[in-house]
């Protein structure tokens, strides 16, 4: 009897379903049906024949009988519609620019060669010129939370169908926020990676000198899996670069304890929405609950370099980019796009070189910000509107969506938009982590944590975080097990940057990464230790979040002589973690509860003590200039 089709379909739910009996027949057949359900929603503009689609799923399953390593088996993804797909046209959400391309997409040939299936193409802001999900012939999808709102733009149609679990994943592109608020207006995860970290072979060009293709999943573990599948030079793509040797985010972003920025509180801008400001500020306290400590930074630059992208001559590249067709068929545009396009005949050469040395001089101001941080934490987007207050305001409202969102490709940065939790009417809004060029993998594990520590659901799924089976992005496989060495999980005052991580750095411990527990461990704050502890116990049935611990390695005689200064009621027993593995670790004698706290709920130590001092810490002060 073959297993059900989950209501989740992202990857590691979809890969337990696979193994438990479904095929990617079954999960097609699911799917379409879904689709059909929700009738005509605006997310899609064209899609395959069902048929079409089964018999790719059916040779997939072939394939793999005979062997052949599929990394992305099964996973049906969709693709926005400024990216070609063979057999499908391309319109760029515009239908007198269609065009029926001859190959796939370079991202999508590299997708369907791991074993994925594109079902189709979706809608967006005609020629991704927008932040909003509505100027489209093709109509306006909606927040999948509520109708009444918008979907956010330009990946508008990616966006909706990955939230309502029509895909696995999608792809969207990126040139000021298209695919980082959608994610934000769904729920969902948006990677905007490195500019040429993917091929933009096959995209219909937006800005050409700052497009990216981007990518929505429902988890950070998603889109690294995906991540290794589609991030490769492409030498027939003049924007492609290879990602330099090593290539990360400061190692700081590795361990536990981190730099993160955010501005000053004069400086942040939500417009009116307190919801949102309350969201961004438990945002802050949840990082420091994985052990960052917050500092304030100068947001002037990024700011006025966010001024330059529709105020510059980028707005010109946009014309460049469909030039002899908007020329010969001016009526084909959308209002609201002919009319930001149209710009660019006000600007001359002058302009133009006058807007690159601003942005150099912008870039150099901006850049001074990572000497006091690692990685940048900001709102993706001030707020949300409604279909009916963006008709009445289409380029301001629009423009006020890219706060946070238009400098980043412009500045050559990776970007991770997530979740951050969901306002008193039900709408949700998330939060956006920055870094340095190539410093994805590091910013896909710190939002794994981040998104971890706030749980929920999946996109507009039925489907918890927390049930999905461990293949976290921070639980990378360990290092082969030496003999003479000893694995070691601490969960409170030993962490990175805790009172009692010198006794182990003072014994050379190798600090091997963050893992979590299986769901069965339950997390008291201790009375009466100093400095404060935890007690971590296993309560067999118990079924919770699994609890935040760091590996360390030390050979047996450091081992040794680290346990003899054990104090009680703490002592070193055996963990189980989430993935099943037994390490040796701290455990809690049970007479210690009394007069304890249970945390278990807020998922470690470091997020129990974020939640203590959100209300007085200070962030330290830098002055960028």
């Amino acid at each position: 009897m073959s297993a059900s089709v989950p209501s989740s379909l992202d990857l590691a739910t979809l890969a337990a379903a696979y193994e438990a009996g479904a095929s990617p027949v079954q999960v097609v057949r699911e799917i379409f049906a879904r689709i059909r359900t929700r009738g005509d929603d605006h997310v899609w503009i064209s899609l395959r024949p069902e048929a079409e689609v089964l018999a790719e799923a059916a040779a997939l399953v072939a394939r793999r009988s005979g062997g052949e390593k599929l990394p992305l088996y099964g996973a049906p993804f969709a693709v926005k519609d400024n990216l070609d797909v063979a057999g499908l046209p391309t319109t760029a959400a515009c239908p007198a620019f269609s065009y029926a391309p001859a190959a796939d997409a370079e991202v999508v040939r590299r997708l369907r060669a791991a074993g994925a299936l594109v079902l189709g193409k979706t809608n967006l802001d005609q020629f991704a010129t927008g932040l909003v999900g509505v100027r489209s012939p093709y109509g306006a999808p909606s927040c999948v939370f509520d109708p009444e709102y918008i979907s956010g733009g330009s990946s508008s149609g990616s966006a909706v169908a990955t939230a309502a679990g029509l895909v696995s994943f999608a792809l969207g592109t990126d040139t000021a926020g298209s695919g980082r608020v959608p994610a934000a207006f769904n729920n969902l995860v948006g990677w905007k990676p490195t500019k040429g970290l993917l091929s933009t072979r096959g995209l219909v060009p937006a800005c050409r000198s700052l497009d990216c293709v981007s990518v929505f999943t429902l988890t950070c573990a998603d889109a690294a899996a995906i991540a290794s599948v589609v991030s490769a030079y492409d030498e027939a793509d003049p924007y492609s670069r290879p990602a330099p040797k090593g290539a990360s985010a400061p190692a700081a972003l590795a361990r536990s304890a981190f730099r993160f920025g955010v501005p000053r509180p004069e400086q942040l801008e939500f417009f009116g929405d307190r919801q949102a400001a309350g969201l961004y500020a438990a945002a802050v306290t949840r990082m420091r609950g994985l052990g960052g400590t917050p500092v304030e930074i100068d947001f002037t630059p990024f700011r006025e370099t966010a001024e330059l992208l529709y105020a510059g001559p980028w707005v010109a590249e946009r014309l460049a980019a469909i030039s002899p067709f908007a020329q010969e068929h001016p009526e084909a545009l959308h209002p609201v796009t002919a009319k930001i396009i149209g710009e660019a005949s006000r600007l001359s050469a002058v302009d133009t070189f006058r807007a690159f040395y601003r942005l150099e001089e912008l870039r150099r101001r901006a850049a001074a910000v990572w000497s006091a941080v690692e990685v940048l934490l900001l709102p993706t987007t001030p707020t949300i509107y409604t279909h009916a207050e963006l008709a009445a305001e289409p380029v301001l409202l629009n423009s006020r969506l890219g706060t946070y969102t238009n400098f980043v490709n412009l500045l050559d940065l990776s970007a991770l938009a997530v979740p951050a939790g969901f306002r008193a009417d039900g709408v949700p809004l998330g939060v956006t982590l920055m870094g340095p060029a190539f410093s994805d993998a590091a910013l896909l594990r710190l939002g794994a944590r981040f998104h971890e520590a706030l749980g929920g659901k999946l996109g507009g799924t039925g489907m918890r975080l927390s049930a999905v089976p461990p293949t976290h992005v921070e639980q990378a496989a360990v290092p082969a097990k030496n003999a003479s060495s000893i694995l070691l999980a601490v969960v409170g005052a030993h962490l990175t940057g805790q009172p009692l991580n010198h006794q182990l750095t003072s014994r050379a411990a190798e600090f091997i990464g963050t893992f979590r527990t299986a769901a069965d461990y339950k997390l008291f704050a201790l009375a009466g230790t100093t400095p404060p502890k935890p007690g971590l116990v296993r309560e067999p049935g118990f079924s919770g979040p699994g609890l935040e611990v760091e590996l360390w390695r030390l050979s047996p005689e450091a081992f040794g002589a680290f346990t003899a200064e054990v104090p009680a009621p703490l002592a070193i027993g055996t963990l189980v973690l989430a993935d099943g593995r037994a390490v040796k670790g701290f455990v809690c004698e049970p007479s210690a509860l009394n007069g304890a706290t249970e945390i278990t709920a807020f998922g470690g130590w470091r997020y129990y003590l974020g939640s203590l001092t959100a209300n007085r810490m200070v962030p330290v002060r830098h002055a960028v200039v």
